[in-house]
This record gives structure tokens, sequence and C-alpha cells, in this order.
């Protein structure tokens, strides 16, 4: 018998005209409402493919994500065919890169990052214009008021792990019909955050900052002269009926324009990842969004909390210095940066400084008030255990010196246990501390009266 030999690019063509085949039967079976058989020859052209979809061309392409976006939205599994049919949208927004790989495949990748994640050079950049978006409409619009329904009624109840995924639902929808309307993916973004899904929140909002999404709208606005009420137009509208004049149903044309979110997505993103303790991929969006905004001081003091958390102390402290020199009256900053410096014995001195700077700043500031008190005193332990030392060995004085360093080093502690008190007087181990604070510097009526507190604290 006589052997048969394919070339590679034999195969090749083999291959791209099985899929094409299968696809397109996908395709008639789904519009003649074939789900079965739209489902076997999807099932067909995915086994050969192996979820290389940048082996077909952009028409192919189309066509798959068409069929397979109907199959699923007809199943009613909608969430996941919105977003198949979402990628249609994708292939008119983005460039198609064409090529060949190494094995001389015809090779078509949707946008520059595909293209460069594919190592190829000298991909050639075209462009794409599906042909199926206008078929969508009867299937697309009752799933989308359907989705939006359930996302408002959830939302509204608070039901923010139901909302979510609706309204990225609602967005992936939209796309497919050709409206890139991400305002819905900004809500899902921030649904998902209040249902503290934060996984799914820092992904929605990366991909927003990542889109250049800055959320600004212009909303066009008319009073309607027949019922008197201020509407929402659609801009062409607008601009007809105001040209129209006295001559049209509407007057008192105006605009507004919204906010910019870009600021806003920048900050909460940053901040979901470090609460998720992701606080690498933190200072990156961080520096981003500095580089854009340099006198955001929301992103300037997670910038902080993000170097804390990777161990980065050195730059800590200068982020730290950075914002007090900014903002000299935040408490808290002196605070976080007096922690810092008392890790340190050589700047143990200005930690010192810090803490009384935070409590000037905020007298009832509890935490700022405790270590203030524990650094004066110092080690009292060792400080008792030098002194039995000395005394052991027959050092009277170096022992005298110990005892009357202590001595000074607990008064100078006692105004700041005192103070500490005074914003935490539950607390029964400051109670316990002046106790033995007033019992060291000889003051028997306060030592007597704190006593007594400690006693009927234990006591309850």
């Amino acid at each position: 018998m006589k052997k048969i030999f394919l070339s590679a690019a034999m195969l090749t063509v083999a291959f791209a005209f099985g899929q094409k085949k299968e696809i397109t039967a996908a395709v008639k079976a789904i519009e003649s409402g074939d789900t079965t058989t739209a489902n076997s020859q999807l099932s067909q052209a995915e086994s050969t493919m192996g979820g290389k979809t940048y082996l077909l061309e952009p028409a192919v392409l189309e066509q798959y994500y068409y069929a397979k976006g109907l199959s699923l939205l007809k199943s009613g599994k909608t969430a996941e065919g919105a977003v198949y049919l979402g990628k249609i949208n994708e292939l008119a927004k983005n460039k198609i890169y064409t090529g060949k790989d190494s094995s001389k495949n015809k090779v078509y990748f949707v946008g520059k990052q595909a293209a460069d994640e594919s190592g190829i050079s000298g991909l050639k950049e075209e462009t794409y214009s599906p042909s199926l978006t206008g078929k969508l409409g009867s299937s697309l619009n009752p799933a989308i008021e359907a989705a939006n329904k359930i996302a408002v009624n959830a939302y509204n109840a608070k039901k923010y792990a139901e909302a979510a995924p609706k309204f990225k639902e609602v967005y992936n929808l939209l796309n497919a019909a050709g409206q890139d309307n991400k305002k819905y993916l900004y809500y899902a973004g921030l649904t998902y955050a209040l249902a503290d899904n934060k996984k799914e929140a820092i992904e929605v909002f990366s991909e927003l900052i990542n889109s250049g999404y800055n959320g600004i709208e212009t909303t066009y606005t008319a009073k309607n002269k027949k019922t008197n009420e201020v509407e929402n137009l659609e801009r062409i509208n607008w601009d007809l009926y105001k040209k129209m004049g006295t001559a049209g149903e509407y007057t008192d044309f105006k605009t507004e324009v919204s906010k910019s979110l870009e600021q806003e997505l920048y900050e909460t993103n940053a901040a979901l990842l470090v609460e998720s303790d992701r606080a690498e991929e933190a200072l990156a969006i961080i520096e981003k969004g500095l580089k854009k905004f340099p006198n955001n001081a929301k992103l300037a003091e997670l910038q902080g909390t993000a170097y804390y958390k990777s161990g980065k102390t050195n730059e800590f402290i200068g982020n730290l210095k950075a914002q007090i020199a900014k903002n000299p009256n935040d408490a808290t900053n002196w605070y976080n940066l007096a922690v810092l410096q008392s890790k340190d014995p050589a700047t143990e001195g200005d930690a010192l400084i810090s803490y009384k700077k935070a409590v000037e700043l905020k007298p009832d500031f509890t935490q700022a008030w405790q270590n203030l008190t524990y650094m004066t005193m110092g080690d009292d332990g060792k400080a008792i255990d030098d002194y039995n030392s000395a005394k052991k060995a027959g050092k009277t004085e170096l022992a005298n010196k110990i005892i009357e360093a202590r001595r000074v080093r607990l008064a100078a502690t006692v105004p700041y246990a005192e103070k500490w008190y005074q914003t935490d007087m539950n607390n029964i181990d400051v109670v316990t501390l002046l106790r033995g604070l007033y019992l060291s510097t000889k003051n028997d009526v306060k030592f007597k009266e704190f006593k007594a507190k400690e006693e009927a604290m234990k006591a309850k």
C-alpha cells in the first residue's frame, strides 16, 4: 500500500478547515434553536482546538464566540454566555496581530498583550469588524433587563454577594451588544468589596485601572414642555431638540459632567490589596497611582502601611516622615514613627519626642500614653537584677547609682501612667502598674487608692 505523508502546512490547513466546518455548523444549529447539535459541534471543535483560539482566523473565532455564548445563554448559563459574547466586541476594540509560529501555523492574537506574551516576533497589525453583533439583540435584551433587575434588587436588599456577579453579568451582556459600559463593572467592583469578596473586587478594579476607565460621564437634560419635567436625553436627541429652538418639545437644555473616579479606583484597589496581605502588589499599584496623582494623601498613607507589611522598615519610616512634613498635625503618623524609632536603641530619644508629639495632638491617644509609659520606665526587672548583683558583689556605690537612677525613672513615669489611666480607666494593667509606681515613689495615699481599685476589679 502506498504511504501518505502530510506536511505540517497541510496538517494546519486540515486542522483549520475541520474547526471552521464544525463551528459553522454550530452557528447554523444555534440559530435554528438546535442547542444539542450546536453543543456537539462545539465540543468537537474545542477538542481539536485544545484552547488554542489564536489559531482561528478572526471571522471563525467570532463565530465560535457567537455559537458558544448563545448556547450557554439558552442553557440558562447567562453569566458564562455573556463572557463569551462579550469577546466578540473585544475583536472590534483590539488590534489583531497575525503571523506564524515556530511550526509555521498561522496565528491571530487579539490585543497587544496576547501578542507580546506569545514571544513571536514580526507580527503584523490588522483590524477586524465583527459581523454577528447585530443578530444578538433579541437574545441579549431580555437577559440584560433580567440581570439588571436582579442586581439592583439584591443591592437594595443589601445582598451584596448576590448583586455583584449580576452587575458584572450586565456589563458582559452590554459589552456583547457592542456597548462597553464599564459603569456596571465599577458597580460590580464596589459590590464585591461590600460583600467582602476582596479577590473578585481586586480583579475588577485592576481591570478598570488597566483599561483607563475614569468614570467621567456627561448627562444631557432638558425640560419637557408638556409635562414640565426634566428628562435625561441621549446626546443625539438633545442636540436635535436644542437646534429646533422654540419649535421643539423641550427647553432649558443643560449638561452635567460627573467627577473622575480614577483616584478612587487606585485608592480602593490599593486598600483591598493591603487588607489581603498582598503588600508587594499594593506597592506596585500605589506607585502607579502616585505617578498620576502625586499629592494623593490616601495613597501615600497606604504606601506606608504596605511598606510596613512587606517588612520595608526604612521605606516605611521615610514615608511617615514625608507624610508628617506634609501634615504635621496627624497624631497617628507621629505614633507610627515613634513605634519604629523605639525599636532602634540609636533612635529611642527620637521615639520619645514622637510619642509626646502624638499625645500633644491627640490627648486621648491611649496606646501612645501606654507606650510612652513603658518606654520611660524602661526594663525595671533588669534594673532590679543589676542592683542585686552589684550589692551582692559588694559594689555599694554602683548599687546606689542603679537604685537612684531607677527612682528618678519611675518618678518620671508616673505622669504618663496617670494619663494612660485617664484614657483607659477599666484597664487593670494600668491600675496595677500605678499601684506599684505609687508604692515605689512612696505616695502612700495614692498607693492605697489604687490597691483598692485593683482588688475591686479582680473581684468582678
